[in-house]
């Protein structure tokens, strides 16, 4: 058999959180806990399909106007409706004034290709290449996605201190205001991946005036829209703020989480502009980026949402899941905190509490990750960041114990306030 054309491709690494899964999976250890993916678990460390879902679900099954054509290349308008409205506001000046729009896309992800693809092409031809700013630490698939698409220039902002476990907003500001004019900026919309840390409604002011000051372009990715706060239009806030500033931005919405559609894929790509005009002409030039990527959007996922926020009694009992899963997850950051305290591990842990939304930066430095995972079967990533909806009222005793343990074997006290763990 003569040799493949292939054989100089090289073995790409694992991506880490998937390979954290695996690892977790494979290892037979009776108390082993995955806090490594980002998807919501009950306190039974199980997936959840929201009871609104299996409302409409059951109400799609007898649906005899439901088919399996195609969706328009720009997705099912009711979704993009539903999807742009629950982002900007029903009341928005955008939405008012007919500048906004949505487009469907493979959910947040494929929404922030979507935007990439997009600005690569037709943001600001007075420059030959504009940098891409993204906050330092970030999810790690922003920069993959925008270099795909073709920026080579993608820079960090400061974003997470290490020091206190907080906010890194000087070097933040620092960092934006030393941005060549016309940079994209990509900001977390609210419950900050993976730091859980998010800018007050006073700091956002600040950046907005930095952005507008330096001519900034704002990318807002939304993925966890209702699950920092529990209501969707309170974590909404930074970005109808900038719009009620009269900035040009775009927003990847994703529906995976909200709705506990993971594998649905529902996303919007939600479009703010200046006038109606050149949003006509930007969606017609999507529908053709679309057309050569994948053509038409999947259509399960986009109904059960649009379904759900179209009906009042729907909407209003996804706002109760919302807030069972919001409050389960504010319930798990309490009991660590205050277990870690009470257990007197090293360090002082209210960052745990401070933090919102799904994830939380631990202040747990690589050799204590090491230590966790090799020797209590405890998954998480090498950065700390772990999913608060992988704890449970049943696994949360060993995991406070096996962290105790962990601070303490290390020997870490002389670094301790490097991580915050005073």
């Amino acid at each position: 058999m003569s040799e493949s054309v292939f054989v100089d491709v090289d073995l790409a690494a694992p991506v880490a959180v998937f390979q954290l899964t695996a690892d977790c999976k494979a290892d037979p250890f009776e108390r082993k806990i995955n806090l490594g993916v980002g998807a919501y678990r009950t306190n039974d460390a199980l997936p959840w399909i929201l009871p609104v879902v299996k409302s409409v679900e059951a109400q799609m099954a007898i649906d005899p106007s439901l088919n399996h054509e195609y969706l328009p290349i720009l997705g099912l308008p009711d979704f993009c409706e539903s999807a742009t409205e629950l982002c900007l506001g029903k009341d928005s000046p955008a939405l008012v004034e007919n500048r906004a729009s949505g487009v469907q896309s493979l959910s947040g992800t494929g929404a922030l290709r979507l935007a990439a693809e997009f600005l690569a092409r037709f943001y600001n031809k007075r420059e030959s290449c504009n940098p891409v700013y993204v906050s330092d630490p970030t999810w790690g698939n922003q920069m993959a996605v925008f270099r795909n698409a073709g920026f080579s220039d993608i820079r960090k902002y400061k974003y997470w201190n290490a020091d206190n476990c907080r906010l890194d907003l000087e070097g933040m500001t620092q960092d934006l205001r030393n941005a060549p004019q016309y940079s994209i900026v990509i900001f977390h919309a609210c419950a900050h991946n993976p730091t859980g840390v998010d800018p007050s409604q006073e700091e956002w002011k600040v950046l907005a005036e930095i952005c507008k000051e330096r001519s900034l372009f704002p990318v807002f990715d939304c993925a966890y829209q209702g699950f920092a706060s529990g209501d969707p239009d309170v974590d909404a806030w930074a970005i109808r703020y900038f719009v009620n500033c009269h900035f040009e931005l775009l927003v990847c919405q994703s529906f995976a989480k909200s709705f506990g559609l993971y594998n649905e894929r529902a996303g919007n790509l939600t479009l703010v502009l200046h006038d109606s005009t050149a949003l006509s002409r930007c969606r017609s030039q999507i529908e053709l980026i679309i057309r050569a990527m994948y053509s038409n959007p999947p259509n399960h996922g986009a109904r059960i949402v649009a379904t759900t926020l179209k009906n009042p009694a729907f909407r209003q009992e996804w706002l109760d899941n919302l807030r069972t899963m919001a409050d389960r997850i504010r319930s798990m950051r309490q009991i660590l905190h205050n277990k870690l305290r009470e257990m007197g591990t090293p360090g002082n842990w209210d960052h745990i509490i401070n933090q919102n939304g799904m994830f939380s930066y631990t202040g747990l430095n690589p050799a204590e990750v090491e230590y966790l995972i090799k020797t209590k079967h405890i998954y998480l990533m090498s950065s700390g960041r772990i999913n608060m909806c992988g704890l449970t009222t049943s696994n949360m005793d060993y995991f406070v114990s096996s962290v105790d343990e962990a601070v303490r074997a290390c020997g870490k006290s002389s670094e301790s306030t490097k991580n915050g763990k005073l």
